[in-house]
């Protein structure tokens, strides 16, 4: 019994069970999966609401067969995320150098309002509501949104915002 609670099997621990190769390439054909459905359909608005982590929570268990197959090794482990970590750098360094797929990476900020008007063209295409914008406009300490020249949601998913000049 007591050889059971302390013994360790340095080998099913650290020896891979599968190859190493295989599950780089099964995490990097997940990642760009799941990254361009994130970034081709969803685009949050600064914060992540309660659906948006229980939609990452269930991607990240639907994924985790996909990318790491039944590995049982540490070694394993670490591959898959080094391989996961080395993509999310090496798209931000992409966008950054705009290289191969910048806007892709960064896309262009959208225009939420303009003028004190709504834009509820681009705020239907980015599934915002006046309500949602409004608060968002709270948060960056404007009461009243015609007070604003221009509104943008930024790549990032938070809003910037330029007030209008106030007659002197």
């Amino acid at each position: 019994m007591m050889d059971k609670i302390i013994s360790l099997d340095w080998e099913g621990m650290l020896i891979p069970s599968q190859s190493l190769l295989e599950v780089c390439i099964r995490g990097t054909i997940t990642y760009w999966i799941i990254y361009l459905c994130f970034r081709l359909f969803r685009r949050g608005t600064g914060q992540l609401s309660i659906s948006d982590l229980l939609l990452i929570t269930m991607i990240s268990d639907a994924s985790q067969n996909a990318m790491a197959g039944t590995y049982n090794s540490i070694s394993e482990g670490a591959v898959l995320i080094m391989t996961l970590l080395f993509w999310d750098y090496a798209i931000d360094w992409m966008g950054y150098k705009k290289i191969l797929f910048g806007k892709l990476a960064r896309p262009e900020p959208i225009l939420l309002i303009r003028n004190g008007r709504y834009i509820l063209k681009n705020m239907e295409k980015e599934l915002i509501d006046e309500e949602e914008l409004t608060g968002l406009l709270r948060e960056n300490n404007v009461d009243d949104y015609k007070k604003v020249k221009t509104c943008y949601l930024e790549s990032t998913g938070n809003i910037s915002v330029i007030l209008k000049e106030e007659a002197k």
